[in-house]
């Protein structure tokens, strides 16, 4: 039977796959039960987007420094000290009660508001996968790493309605019960840990034989795609997952248990179509992949903000998450592919800090928009912006292809 992993796939990469499936159960858990748990503790719309803000903000920063500190520190041991963080978050969101605690958790923490993953973790595990697996097969092994991320956010999304059921049988307070789920976010950094904990000196980067700044041959390369990422994130913002929980609460009044369904549903769709970005890749090109696939994504996302009632908005949304993770693999690849060995760490920082920093300014304002009315504009800004990200994406890179798509001679 062939395996599921590329030949050069290693050990270590397999655990690192591990983590983000681990990592991807508490994120699901947490995206969902946020804005649920802030409303029902008396947090307004525009207090709760401040709170996503501050997640995505301090998350940037950290994960900034941590792009140019990890050949100094270790890659092991920003992953121990990332896993501490975890856990840190998760025991700080169970135990914080104002509005201010929960900022000042939100920003130093390690809270995934996100369907996606726009944590320290992400950079991190990315070139820890690029140092272990050969350059022809990253598109592949990146495919089954997203996989692993959507299919655990898919059920921690499903299990976050647990707790509101078992809240009457046990009687428990709706806030209350809706702890636990953070509590299991911080056992989960406790897993994750110990899986760090085993990696290889593999996952580290290769010493350079003279000392050369952290970008230096890819960096005007880098710094167009990282302006270009930071566009389609800003987007992305507007309809952050718990974002888009609270716009279903106000808008359809769902209960937490079916939007936990739903994005359950969502989070399976997302994860199995990212099987097919490699094979589209391999055909057609990162880039084309990227492209292609998101543009028609995020025109379903404005039908389903023009949608008069739950179930055509539930569909389009459906619709749009079958294709809006398709181009994840293919970028994490890119990314990987056109830049040298030695800079990959500084360029999977660059490249996704500012995608964390452009994130973060979108939760503000989404949060005072849905403050005034339950329509969907917040996700209408997010597709239009998605698209001009697609089309200037096509236009400037599609000229530059990586070594393993340049045609042979």
């Amino acid at each position: 039977m062939p395996s599921l992993f590329p030949s050069t796939a290693t050990a270590d990469s397999r655990r690192l796959i591990t983590t983000r499936a681990l990592r991807g159960i508490g994120d699901g858990i947490v995206s969902v039960l946020l804005a649920s748990y802030l409303t029902e503790i008396g947090l307004s719309p525009a207090r709760i987007g401040w709170i996503v803000f501050a997640t995505l903000f301090g998350s940037a920063l950290v994960t900034l420094w941590a792009g140019f500190a990890t050949r100094r520190i270790g890659t092991r041991r920003m992953f121990l000290g990332a896993a501490a963080l975890m856990v840190a978050t998760g025991l700080g969101f169970v135990y914080a009660r104002s509005f201010w605690a929960l900022i000042a958790v939100a920003f130093v923490g390690t809270m995934n508001p996100s369907a996606g993953d726009v944590s320290l973790f992400l950079p991190l595990e990315q070139t820890a996968i690029a140092q272990t697996v050969a350059t022809r097969d990253l598109t592949g092994v990146f495919a089954i790493y997203n996989v692993a991320g959507a299919l655990g956010g898919a059920f921690g999304a499903l299990a976050s309605g647990l707790p509101s059921m078992l809240a009457p049988r046990f009687g428990w307070n709706l806030v209350a019960a809706q702890r636990i789920g953070f509590l299991v976010y911080a056992i989960l950094g406790l897993v994750a840990a110990s899986i760090y904990w085993s990696l290889s000196s593999a996952v580290e980067a290769a010493p350079t034989p003279v000392k050369v700044a952290p970008l230096a041959k890819s960096r005007a390369t880098v710094m167009r795609l990282a302006a270009l990422f930071s566009i389609d994130a800003f987007g992305g913002g507007f309809a952050i997952q718990s974002l888009l929980a609270l716009w279903l609460f106000r808008r359809f009044n769902l209960s937490v248990q079916a939007a936990g369904t739903f994005f359950f549903v969502a989070g399976l769709l997302g994860s199995f179509s990212q099987f097919v970005s490699s094979r589209l890749a391999a055909r057609f090109g990162r880039i084309n992949t990227m492209v292609y696939t998101h543009i028609p994504a995020s025109g379903f996302l404005i039908l389903a903000a023009l949608m008069p009632n739950a179930t055509l908005a539930v569909t389009f949304l459906l619709l749009r998450s079958a294709l809006s993770s398709m181009d994840v693999p293919a970028r994490q690849s890119y990314v990987m592919a056109v830049v040298p060995p030695e800079e990959r760490a500084a360029a999977a920082s660059v490249t996704n800090v500012p995608r964390s920093l452009a994130s973060a300014a979108a939760p503000v304002p989404a949060g005072m928009l849905l403050d005034m009315t339950s329509f969907g504009w917040p996700l209408i800004c997010a597709g239009a912006l998605k698209i001009t990200y697609d089309l200037l994406l096509l236009l400037q890179f599609r000229a530059l292809r990586p070594e393993d798509e340049q045609p042979t001679p």
